[in-house]
């Protein structure tokens, strides 16, 4: 058995905090768990550009007998992601020994440093709204969500030959959440089933013309009196999230760092010692890009 030095208990401490850090991020995100996650735990820097491939397209020819297969020269499609944003949190804990004794001050801690990372990725990727212009807007903005609405946001992406198989998500702000369990055909239990009642009874919509539906507080609104709120129909290929590990702090520093990585998801944690406040300080950091992959695969819908 190894001795006990302060070496190896700053990583302990460090490993502690990163595994209690990520499954609090995945759980505040709606947008990070529904989108595109090219991920690979390689080290990058601020600025780097990631190439996602996209699939080709290609013909069917008709081989007549005796004659020769037609050859196709396709060009591999490629999305560019690059990684302009590191956001961190950081916070201080006066006394670190505490938080060890007693794990529950320890998410006290972490869950506010999380969620504000969550936040920052939901927000961005729902800012990609305005780039999906393949597709023709559907709905009205400041007008209430209607059926019609959201069959048209369906069919639209049918047209666009979204692949059957793929799951399609309607992410939405929480009062066109609320519009949409209004709709009587999906909200009762005579016209929709278990699946309205579940909509009267426990508030879930679920389901909705082959969308699963979900709500974000923050989908992104423009203008005034009327305000338009930009809610979002696509599916997982329409975006891309690209998260990259940040390098180590360099030897020598004062610096502990740890990784947690779960789900193509990775984040750091670093731990230093600040002497003017006495404190042991904790950063948690990620380093990612968001990005349209296919534009056909995602429309917007007005509310």
């Amino acid at each position: 058995m190894g001795a006990i030095t302060s070496s190896n208990l700053a990583n302990a401490i460090v490993k502690l905090v990163a595994a209690d850090a990520l499954p609090a991020l995945m759980g505040n995100l709606v947008m990070g768990n529904l989108v595109n996650r090219d991920y690979e735990p390689t080290l990058a820097q601020a600025g780097d550009t990631v190439n996602v491939a996209i699939p080709p397209t290609l013909v069917a020819n008709n081989l007549a007998e005796g004659g020769a297969v037609t050859t196709q020269n396709p060009n591999l499609g490629n999305a560019q992601i690059v990684l302009n944003t590191h956001a961190e949190a950081t916070f201080q804990i006066p006394d670190v020994t505490k938080v060890l004794a007693v794990p529950e001050l320890l998410n006290l801690y972490m869950q506010p440093a999380v969620i504000a990372l969550a936040e920052k990725i939901e927000s961005d990727l729902l800012s990609l709204y305005s780039q999906f212009t393949a597709n023709t807007a559907v709905g009205t903005g400041g007008a209430s969500i209607t059926e019609a609405t959201v069959d048209a946001a369906e069919t639209a992406l049918f047209n666009a030959k979204v692949p059957a198989a793929a799951s399609k998500y309607l992410v939405v702000d929480g009062n066109t959440y609320s519009q949409l369990r209004q709709i009587e055909r999906f909200s009762e239990f005579n016209s929709a089933g278990e699946a309205g009642l579940r909509a009267l009874v426990d508030g879930t919509v679920g389901k909705i013309k082959d969308f699963f539906v979900f709500r974000s507080q923050f989908v992104k609104k423009t203008g005034s009196a009327p305000v338009t709120t930009n809610n979002l129909a696509f599916t997982r290929d329409a975006m891309g999230l690209v998260i990259r590990r940040l390098p180590q702090p360099l030897p020598g520093t004062g610096a502990v760092a740890e990784y947690a990585e779960l789900g193509s998801f990775g984040i750091r944690v670093v731990m230093s010692y600040q002497p003017n406040t006495l404190a042991q300080q904790f950063t948690v950091d990620v380093l990612y890009g968001v990005g349209v992959l296919r534009n056909a695969f995602g429309i917007k819908v007005l509310s």
